[in-house]
């Protein structure tokens, strides 16, 4: 009988591991640590260039609003092209191929940084702020589908959540130099997007090598046996609207959506009131200051920006690893499905409330805090759990469709939710909040749905495996 290796056995505080499977649950853990890596080293200099990117007559609060309103239009065809990508390409040639074309990218953001190469063009900030939600498609969300895809129901339900910590445990440490070193000013602004490029490099190699490594056998009847589990036949068609329209068609989707719809749109509307009470503060202190001019006033807001960015995604990330590695395993085996996608809306019902009471800023970091490191920890394991008893066709129409296509929904009508508090209804921080209370009940109703859902697919899934 196969022996467990040393470094299984040190696995196994983490989570239960058998005999063979150590050497991939690390090589994918350390690819998700270097793609979270670099993905925080960009994330925060997203909130800063937006922060800079003035529009005459808007807020600079409706400017982050109305941006994640155009990238979610946006995405709308990203999404599309994506899918037939997935078509035409092998999973390991995707990933290739999309991070190559993201890092690409990245040089060219990299030269037209505000007060770098050029003064500042207008709109540049909004541009890189489309372009940061692509890149969530194009190499985080692509990594969990190829993560999904390479194991069964069984062997994901022990593997992803150690895995996940890998993704906390990167963001967490690109988000420390980004909140320590940018913040003292040892190292510019300008230079994240240089730096980030380094890890993602290296998940390119990881990549290849885990697809090397996993054999075909390993899903062998993965995706035969539990075709018919969420109700629907996999779409043979690659037109840009095949993903969203697959959700139509299949009641686990359909509320695997809304669930993502709620849990996004909440989350928006809580990030803008931050990023809303932030630009207040700055401001205020820039008078404080006596900081006049305006080139000053820019670099001010844009390196304050950041620096409070990534000084908040890393408690954030530092709380989500703990969670990550001592909670989720645990919570996903001795509660099951229910208790670990149910856990963020409970506190995030908890948290608005408190929000709508004490609408201050040190309450709003603290609270944001709390929910957005439950998010990325237990929420994050319980988005990549849902998804291990369908087909594979279906992960890669169906799953990029609802990660992507419905959380930028949300933020959609998070931008409704400005336009509208703002203009019509001169709503209040603490008004904002009230109405994020009653999204989260909702958001309740459509969970305890969604995990009844599940358990009927799963349940099906086990039938035609079995069979």
């Amino acid at each position: 009988m196969p022996q467990l290796t040393k470094t299984e056995r040190v696995l196994r505080l983490f989570t239960e591991v058998r005999p063979g499977e150590g050497r991939t649950a690390v090589m994918m853990f350390a690819n998700v640590f270097l793609i979270l890596l670099a993905y925080y080293f960009i994330k925060p200099l997203r909130e800063g260039w937006i922060a800079v990117s003035d529009i005459k007559g808007l807020s600079k609060m409706e400017v982050k609003a109305y941006s994640s309103f155009a990238q979610s239009i946006l995405l709308l065809f990203v999404v599309g092209w994506y899918a037939q990508l997935a078509d035409r390409w092998d999973r390991v040639t995707l990933f290739t191929r999309a991070t190559l074309f993201c890092i690409s990218n990245m040089l060219v953001f990299w030269f037209l940084q505000p007060n770098f190469f050029f003064e500042s063009l207008p709109l540049s900030g909004i541009v890189y702020y489309l372009w940061v939600g692509m890149f969530g498609v194009f190499v985080v969300a692509q990594f969990w589908t190829f993560c999904a895809d390479i194991y069964t129901d069984e062997r994901g339900k022990r593997m992803l959540p150690f895995i996940a910590i890998g993704a906390t445990s990167g963001a967490a440490s690109g988000s420390w130099p980004v909140n320590k070193l940018v913040g003292s000013g040892l190292i510019p602004t300008e230079a994240l997007l240089l730096v980030a490029i380094l890890p993602l490099l290296a998940s390119i190699f990881l990549i290849r090598l885990v697809d090397g490594r996993e054999s075909d056998q390993d899903i062998i009847g993965h995706e035969g046996t539990q075709q018919e589990a969420a109700g629907i036949e996999p779409e043979k068609e690659t037109s840009i609207w095949s993903g969203a329209r697959l959700v139509l068609f299949s009641k686990f989707l359909l509320l695997a959506a809304l669930v993502t719809l709620f849990t996004n749109w909440v989350n928006t509307n809580g990030e803008n009131l931050l990023f809303r009470v932030i630009q207040e503060t700055l401001a205020v202190e820039a008078q404080g200051l006596g900081i006049a001019d305006e080139r000053s006033m820019l670099e001010f807001i844009r390196d304050g920006t950041t620096a409070f960015y990534g000084n908040f995604y890393f408690w954030v990330n530092i709380i989500a690893l703990l969670l990550q590695a001592f909670v989720a395993s645990r919570l996903l085996k001795y509660g099951g499905f229910a208790a670990i996608l149910l856990i963020l809306p409970v506190i995030a019902l908890a948290s608005y409330t408190v929000m709508a009471l004490l609408p201050i800023l040190v309450v709003i970091k603290m609270m944001k805090i709390a929910e957005n490191a439950t998010d990325y920890s237990l929420n994050n394991t319980s988005r990549h759990v849902l998804w291990l008893p369908v087909s594979s066709a279906m992960k890669f129409h169906g799953k990029p469709a609802i990660d992507t296509l419905y959380v930028r929904l949300g933020d959609g009508l998070a931008a409704i939710t400005v336009l509208v508090g703002v203009h019509l209804l001169a709503l209040s921080t603490s008004g904002f909040f009230v109405f994020n209370v009653f999204l989260v009940l909702c958001w309740l109703v459509a969970g305890v749905l969604l995990v009844r859902e599940h358990r009927r697919v799963s349940d099906e899934a086990a039938v035609a495996a079995a069979e």
